[in-house]
């Protein structure tokens, strides 16, 4: 199994910035993707962004040239700059970890942490 233990959230006007970051912890060299998902109230769970072991990286487009996805496979922790935060970024954001042993594959969150943009 993997574990996944968020942290950064906060509340923050609209154009600040905020950095969350996820350490995983246990089965992590099944690890093959990580990224973030969010959740705003009354509405489903969205992918914000991935990155790949190899470097390959991906955003929603509402994120695009505002947030930055950034992994340390060492240290097993992925980050999420956010910048120029809009209020429409407001959600609770989930790490996701994607991965496979054998030929079994694995799907693990974090606990999620609150972001809050006001306008």
């Amino acid at each position: 199994q993997v574990q996944l233990v968020e942290s950064g959230g906060g509340l923050v006007q609209a154009g600040g910035s905020l950095r969350l970051s996820c350490a995983a912890s246990g089965s992590v060299f099944s690890i093959i993707v990580m990224g973030w998902y969010r959740q705003a109230p009354g509405k489903q769970r969205e992918f914000v962004a991935s990155i790949t072991t190899g470097g390959i990286i991906n955003y929603v487009d509402s994120v695009k040239g505002r947030f930055t996805i950034s992994r340390d496979n060492a240290k097993n922790t992925v980050d999420l700059q956010m910048n120029r935060l809009k209020p429409e970024d407001t959600a609770v954001y989930y790490c996701n970890s994607f991965g496979r042993i054998g030929g079994v594959t694995n799907n693990y969150w974090g606990q999620g942490t609150q972001v809050t943009v006001s306008s």
